[in-house]
């Protein structure tokens, strides 16, 4: 029952968390294509709107529920972190490279860890549900390949594409993340150790 009372807490903080990345958006439209300023001003300009939506998305996380869930806080913590150094150094190359640099690194954690059989996941999420070795181990060698992937993707696309696709980018992911975790849930349902009242919810990938 205690994951009931959660999952209202935990979808405000998702709605915040999105909200932030429209805000972002927001603003580099209205600097971009409003203001008129070139993609890479536009980024530095909306870069202040990320980091302070950032801080607002943890802050309410903390109020709803009590505590920073791992995968928010890492995500927060990345934008703050390379949002300061892309205005201390007026360089939105920063602001790029966080999402190849966080998502590398969960990747890498992830994949990482199969060899040993030490499954993040499972010291993350045991006490929201329970599930077989096997379900634990494709959980982590999923989520380890699609980071993997967004972290190339994305170096790809900041090298080679405008300013203005990257941006499009980044509120295309937060949508494919979002039907990556409801595609998880059938494979967690599958490998479900069926004890619990209320169904499962798929780790916010939340990038």
């Amino acid at each position: 029952m205690s994951e009931m009372a959660n999952k209202p807490a935990s979808t405000v903080r998702q709605l915040v968390d999105f909200g932030a990345l429209l805000a972002f958006m927001a603003a580099y439209a209205v600097n971009r294509f409003v203001r008129g300023l070139e993609g890479d001003q536009a980024l530095v300009q909306a870069t202040w709107v990320l980091v302070g939506a950032s801080a607002i998305a943890l802050l309410v996380g903390w109020i709803v529920e009590r505590r920073l869930a791992p995968l928010p806080l890492l995500a927060g913590g990345f934008a703050l972190i390379f949002g300061t150094l892309t205005l201390v150094f007026n360089d939105p190359v920063l602001l790029k490279l966080k999402l190849t640099i966080q998502n590398g690194l969960l990747a890498a954690v992830l994949l990482g860890s199969l060899p040993f059989g030490k499954y993040p996941f499972k010291y993350l999420l045991e006490s929201a549900f329970r599930l077989t070795e096997e379900g634990w181990r494709g959980l982590t060698l999923r989520y380890g390949l699609y980071f993997g992937a967004v972290a190339v993707v994305n170096e790809v696309i900041w090298r080679t594409q405008s300013d203005d696709v990257w941006v499009a980018f980044r509120g295309g992911l937060w949508i494919a993340s979002a039907a990556f975790g409801v595609w998880q849930v059938f494979f967690i349902m599958k490998h479900l150790i069926k004890d619990e009242d209320v169904p499962p919810t798929a780790p916010d990938p939340g990038l």
